[in-house]
């Protein structure tokens, strides 16, 4: 039949995962980073996730498409429940912590080098730039992993976000930084979740799109605090 369904633009995708919080059927899910419509009989075509994506990557087409099946949508609901309830990045988890010794509960000293450190906020020609080896983390990250500071961010310029509540795509302003600048290496520290695939993707693009080569790598942190990769 042709009917009312939505299309999302990979290429506008930023891959924060909002559209997918907000379609209540699972019509949408994450794939490699980007929203993709799952199946067509799961999508009612009333675009909840119009309002909710940052980057005007959805929108209404008519097309041959499945009807909306509200039984295999309840059915998919009830799966998920089973599972998990909502978006992977708002699960929660509680973790039983060890209290440190009280000689091992000293203070160390911040390793951030430079402020602001908010990718929207610093200027794309900051003098902190100059011969600088990058650290571009999620929000998430500092909280998730405790030895952030010593291992990552020792001897680096630090830039934090996260797309999925700042809604902007950074990969714009990532590549001005990387263009106009003498970056000698780009570390890039995201969490497990799938909006944090926003940022690293941002990251990606502003590096080719720099024209540059330039060292890099991605660690991806899980929300009990390890290193993953």
């Amino acid at each position: 039949m042709i009917r009312k369904i939505i299309e999302i633009d990979e290429e506008k995708c930023n891959g924060c995962g909002v559209c997918a919080a907000a379609c209540h059927e699972g019509a949408i899910g994450m794939v490699n980073g980007k929203a993709k419509l799952l199946r067509d009989d799961y999508c009612d075509g009333l675009g909840d996730c119009l309002p909710a994506c940052p980057t005007g990557a959805i929108r209404f087409v008519e097309r041959e498409a499945a009807a909306y099946d509200e039984q295999a949508v309840r059915e998919n609901q009830k799966k998920k429940q089973a599972a998990h309830s909502g978006c992977p990045g708002r699960q929660m988890h509680q973790f039983n912590r060890q209290e440190p010794a009280p000689a091992a509960a000293a203070s160390l000293p911040s390793q951030l080098g430079q402020w602001p450190c908010q990718i929207k906020l610093i200027p794309v020609n900051a003098p902190c730039f100059d011969g600088a080896k990058l650290l571009i983390a999620a929000d998430c990250t500092a909280y998730a992993y405790a030895n952030l500071h010593q291992e990552f961010m020792r001897g680096k310029v630090t830039l934090i976000g996260c797309p999925k509540l700042d809604s902007v795509d950074y990969s714009e302003k990532l590549t001005e930084i990387l263009r106009n600048n003498n970056i000698q290496s780009l570390t890039i520290v995201r969490m497990e979740v799938p909006c944090c695939g926003g940022l690293e993707l941002a990251a990606k693009k502003a590096l080719q799109a720099s024209g540059k080569f330039i060292p890099w790598q991605v660690v991806t942190i899980s929300v009990d605090g390890k290193i993953l990769d």
